[in-house]
């Protein structure tokens, strides 16, 4: 990369897709990791690998109508408008080209999932891979970028800074393991670093609700593009959005997932009592639980849940890790999880009778597959903070912007660098909100930096 690549990349997650799509543009890629351990040990990694796609093949073929325009009144609704209009279209329109093409030039194996739907998708339109993790997401990536000719992935390295002059971005700084710096001369750099779940004190200050919770994220989330960005005056917003979690089993660290309860599933306190409706979405539900008592509570199943959860590798990890417990009969179930028998009965009874039909639901969930029947299992969980939601505002072309919203020549913002479309708190989170900023905004990045370079050579 003689005089330095046309695009830096900081970050290894949904960066990888914004590497591949400017080197199949003919842009020369660097790609800066601060984690050796990138494969598992990122966001995306950590993910179900769920990529919102409104309007793809796989749903013309399901006979799945949607549309951006579905899709953005979707994202308007969970956040009650409170969502960047700007971004929320950018994204529901590029969401179903960004699916074909993961799957087309990426090589990524995807597929739509129509076994259940996620809270606030009107009509299914996630799509993942087999298993439905994101380490085969990363893995695939990675092998990618590594065989490409136009990429080169520098792992551990880390982004520290971004200079610039009158023109925009001109050089990448990066540390290396043993403290040296190199400045890398460049004209664009995307930044793919994530949010700051991992720092403590800027989750105090923004997420107060959450920011005694286990943080179930990358330990290299520690605010990196905020600090760059603002020292190169970009406007920031939406710092108290994240995507929390209500599903995570408590000894196992492993995540139980969410469609225990799109089945049929219900979740209990201490005290053995439903507190509200579960499918608003497991987001919310992380701040709901830690109000708790103990802020811990236990989600009860049945043989039918376990088995139509068991495609979700993070769910077969949960069981194999022995977090779940059995019971032929609430006595039973009552003795394992030392709930109260009393109350987990006649919470059993009462959610039992409103999947009939019999009676509504105090805390108005109308989403019932079938009542609970046959064995029970259940497992003990807690609230975690997964990742933040706000972050640098950009533009429809990923491009940060400044407070007058004008964009900043060569930096971009991707992933939770980047403001999201989660509107406030977390119950704004729709299921995607996190991989289809950080593959979306990459995507739509890349191909910016391939416009100015044509329009502009020099730059």
């Amino acid at each position: 990369m003689t005089g330095g690549p046309d695009l830096v990349v900081a970050g290894a997650g949904g960066g990888l897709a914004g590497a591949l799509r400017a080197a199949e543009l003919g842009l020369s890629v660097l790609v800066v990791e601060a984690s050796e351990h990138f494969r598992r040990g990122n966001n995306t990694s950590m993910s179900t690998a769920m990529f919102p796609g409104a309007g793809s093949r796989w749903q013309a073929d399901a006979g799945v109508g949607d549309s951006p325009e579905r899709f953005v009144a979707d994202i308007m609704a969970k956040t009650h408008g409170q969502a960047d209009p700007r971004l929320a279209r950018t994204l529901a329109e590029v969401s179903g080209p960004l699916v074909e093409w993961l799957a087309d030039s990426a090589g990524l194996p995807l597929s739509l999932v129509t076994d259940f739907n996620y809270p606030g998708h009107a009509v299914p339109r996630c799509h993942s891979i087999p298993g439905r993790h994101g380490s085969g997401v990363i893995d695939h990536l990675a092998r990618r970028v590594t065989e490409h000719e136009n990429v080169e992935l520098l792992a551990p390295a880390k982004l520290v800074d971004v200079l610039s002059d009158v023109d925009g971005v001109r050089a990448a700084v990066v540390r290396y393991p043993d403290g040296t710096e190199e400045e890398i001369p460049t004209r664009a750099v995307l930044l793919a670093t994530n949010g700051f779940g991992a720092d403590t004190d800027l989750v105090a200050k923004h997420l107060p609700e959450i920011s005694g919770s286990l943080y179930q994220g990358s330990d290299q989330s520690l605010g990196d593009a905020l600090r760059i960005g603002e020292k190169l005056g970009a406007a920031t917003g939406f710092l108290d959005a994240y995507q929390g979690h209500g599903a995570v089993a408590a000894n196992a660290g492993t995540l139980v997932g969410w469609a225990t309860i799109i089945h049929g599933a219900i979740l209990v306190d201490l005290d053995g009592r439903r507190f509200g409706n579960e499918t608003r979405g497991y987001s919310e539900y992380a701040a709901e639980l830690a109000a708790r008592p103990g802020s811990t509570g236990w989600i009860v199943l049945d043989e039918t849940i376990f088995e139509q959860c068991r495609p979700f590798q993070d769910f077969r990890d949960t069981v194999a890790s022995g977090a779940l417990v059995w019971a032929d009969d609430v006595a039973g179930l009552a003795k394992a999880t030392g709930l109260p028998p009393e109350a987990l009965a006649e919470e059993l009874a009462t959610a039992s009778a409103i999947a009939r039909g019999e009676r509504e639901d105090e805390y108005g969930r109308t989403n019932w597959e079938r009542p609970l029947s046959g064995r029970y299992a259940a497992v003990r969980v807690v609230p975690a903070l997964f990742h933040t939601q706000g972050g640098l505002l950009v533009d429809e072309h990923a491009n940060v912007v400044d407070t007058q919203d004008r964009p900043i020549p060569g930096l971009y913002a991707a992933g939770g660098a980047a403001a999201s479309i989660s509107g406030h708190g977390a119950a704004g989170y729709l299921p995607g909100n996190g991989l289809l900023p950080a593959f979306g905004l990459a995507y739509l990045a890349a191909g910016d930096v391939a416009r100015r370079r044509t329009t502009d050579p020099a730059s």
